[in-house]
């Protein structure tokens, strides 16, 4: 079934307005095409225009591509303007764009770790103050902002990453008290491993792939389509209730750790957690 036809049969997210950041591809990708599926009006955001736009165009009419740098603040301005402009509200934002940087702690670059945090916390915390406005007018809202699950965990070679990821949970929290009172509910989804290209430059598959997560208790990495359809309960009136809080999808990385030696770990397993 089309994401048209499904969603003229009606949706969780039925005639509702989203904004998701970073959804050129991959897990913003998804969580478009789901959100489409459901009965939202979509615009999908990235500073990759070409990209962005094929992903609009194959989705269908009720996705939307516009170009934004999420530490733009005017961009921001702009962009929320055009989308109320043109729909009349914002329902719901997702802030999913982030980059990442890989590297032990004394050859950590500071320029491009101040840059990475600029896009991961401040782009983040740009998306919410922008949207609040119409979202107090129309009385309710959802924003989602995304995680990782090394923002719940230590990891080493990814401490500037980790922690920008930690301060979108605290971002989330606080935001959560400010927004509340006005109908607008504030959550943080925390993804584990994802078959993404970041995650898989090799576009490995299979048990090749997955024999990097025996650490994980489903012991597989996740796909993009189970961080979305978390989004969309997120999104949905069934987390209606649900503010303030983290909801973590990493098929229980987080939970911790195998022991080697005491009963059930993964045959030949001896590296602990990771």
């Amino acid at each position: 079934m089309t994401s048209e036809k499904k969603a003229a049969s009606g949706g969780r997210l039925q005639d509702r307005v989203a904004i998701i950041t970073g959804a050129a591809r991959g897990m913003g990708e998804a969580t478009a095409e789901l959100y489409v599926a459901e009965g939202a009006q979509v615009v999908i955001c990235d500073v990759n225009r070409e990209q962005g736009e094929a992903t609009a165009a194959r989705i269908g009419a009720n996705a939307l591509f516009r170009h934004l740098d999420i530490r733009d603040e005017q961009g921001w301005k702009t962009l929320v303007d055009d989308v109320v402009a043109r729909f009349g509200r914002i329902d719901v934002l997702v802030n999913n764009a982030a980059t990442c940087i890989l590297a032990p702690l004394e050859q950590t670059d500071i320029t491009a770790a101040r840059e990475m945090i600029d896009t991961n916390i401040f782009g983040a915390l740009i998306g919410a103050k922008t949207v609040a406005a119409p979202m107090r007018a129309a009385g309710k809202g959802v924003i989602i902002n995304v995680s990782s699950l090394t923002g719940m965990v230590g990891m080493n070679g990814l401490a500037a990453y980790s922690a920008s990821k930690w301060a979108v949970r605290g971002l989330t929290r606080s935001i959560a008290f400010e927004l509340g009172p006005f109908g607008i509910r504030v959550v943080t989804l925390v993804p584990g491993g994802v078959n993404t290209v970041m995650n898989n430059p090799g576009g490995m598959t299979g048990q090749a792939l997955n024999a990097g997560y025996v650490h994980v208790p489903l012991q597989r990495i996740g796909e993009t389509i189970e961080i979305a359809r978390a989004s969309l309960f997120l999104a949905s009136d069934e987390a209606s209730y649900v503010s303030a809080t983290e909801l973590v999808v990493d098929g229980g990385d987080a939970g911790g750790y195998y022991q080697p030696g005491l009963p059930n770990a993964p045959e030949g397993f001896f590296l602990g957690r990771r």
